[in-house]
């Protein structure tokens, strides 16, 4: 059985996932969003107590079973200090450079429920008055946020509602281009998550039925390092990770195929699982690269430093820029949902005694 790709529901999807701030703690909207969608495919789903959502379909075998994980929560930022001119430091959350940021539109989320537009500017940005600012560190001791609203001062401030431990996200700016590319920040993994959720709907609507019991694992902590490593039934003997592959120089990854690693800095992915997802590939025809990620941990070793007993796999859709301003091609969505149809579809990894 072939799986039909739908670009439109794709890409219409991802643009409603990543249009939804969801910084790692902050994921409550996208995860509500995620099970009112779940419910008019008429999927049930498991709600774990971390806020994670688990979506089961069983399978012809029901003792060994498989898992799949891709994760919603993206990187932000938090209010570190409301500063005396009224401004605000921040923190980081997750892992990226704050160039990245500089100059992005962004959202403060307070406690209240309100939702306060700023900028993410250099302390020292105007050049009228700030020589040589060019050469000074992109840190959180020169990284600020210029509110949009009338203050000057911490109390002015704090009196808008902002206080320390709100929330920031970033703008994500999506666009799909005539030429089949999408920009947008959070691809890293919103695009994942899109493709599962693509690949839940189309097993429902067209009632497949799986050689083995799977579980789809829709994470929501994985940026702060322990997404999808908990409820995971003990029948699961194989854990895969549907995450973004790192581009750059040295990498084989591109943004027109699927990624499948064969080892990131946690080291090497099972051996016999990674083969298995190469020669899928080959076999279906479906264009991948095999790769390394030097700076990089995804939730399948995340399951294994757990002490999981699971063979874990990672693959996914090339992301050029990754935690920065992102971008893919729908060839590589395309190569990655083809990937993920054609596993849940597949034996078992046959390992000798």
């Amino acid at each position: 059985m072939n799986y039909k790709f739908n670009e439109e529901n794709t890409v219409n999807l991802l643009e409603k996932l990543v249009n939804i701030a969801s910084p790692s703690g902050y994921t409550t909207e996208i995860m509500r969003f995620m099970g009112k969608y779940l419910h008019t495919l008429g999927i049930d789903y498991k709600k774990t107590n971390k806020g994670a959502l688990i979506v089961t379909f069983e399978g012809e075998n029901k003792e060994k079973q498989r898992l799949l994980t891709a994760h919603t929560d993206t990187l932000g930022a938090i209010v570190k200090e409301v500063k005396s001119s009224g401004r605000l430091k921040l923190g980081m959350i997750g892992g990226f450079n704050w160039n990245a940021v500089e100059g992005e539109y962004c959202t403060i989320h307070t406690a209240a429920g309100e939702k306060i537009r700023g900028t993410i500017l250099m302390h020292e940005t105007t050049v009228h008055v700030y020589r040589g600012a060019d050469q000074l560190k992109r840190d959180e001791n020169h990284i600020e946020v210029r509110i949009d609203a009338k203050t000057s001062s911490s109390k002015e401030t704090r009196e808008l509602g902002i206080e320390v431990g709100d929330f920031v996200s970033f703008d994500v700016r999506f666009e799909k281009t005539e030429t089949g590319f999408i920009k947008s920040r959070h691809l890293d993994d919103k695009a994942s998550t899109t493709l599962l959720l693509e690949v839940i709907r189309y097993l429902k609507e067209n009632d497949v039925t799986l050689p083995y019991t799977t579980h789809f694992y829709i994470s929501n902590n994985e940026e702060i390092g322990y997404g999808g490593n908990s409820n995971i039934p003990e029948e699961v003997v194989e854990y895969i990770a549907v995450d973004m592959g790192a581009i750059g120089d040295g990498q084989a990854s591109d943004e027109y195929t699927v990624s499948i690693c064969a080892k990131d800095s946690s080291g090497p992915y099972h051996y016999e699982l990674t083969r298995h997802l190469v020669e899928l590939a080959k076999a279906n025809q479906i264009d991948y690269k095999l790769d390394i990620y030097p700076y990089y941990g995804s939730d399948a070793s995340a399951a294994i430093r757990a002490g999981y007993d699971v063979r874990h796999a990672l693959f996914g859709p090339g992301i050029e820029s990754s935690h920065a301003y992102e971008r893919t091609h729908i060839d590589s969505l395309k190569a990655t949902a083809q990937l993920i149809f054609t596993y849940i579809m597949s034996p078992l990894v046959e390992m000798e005694d």
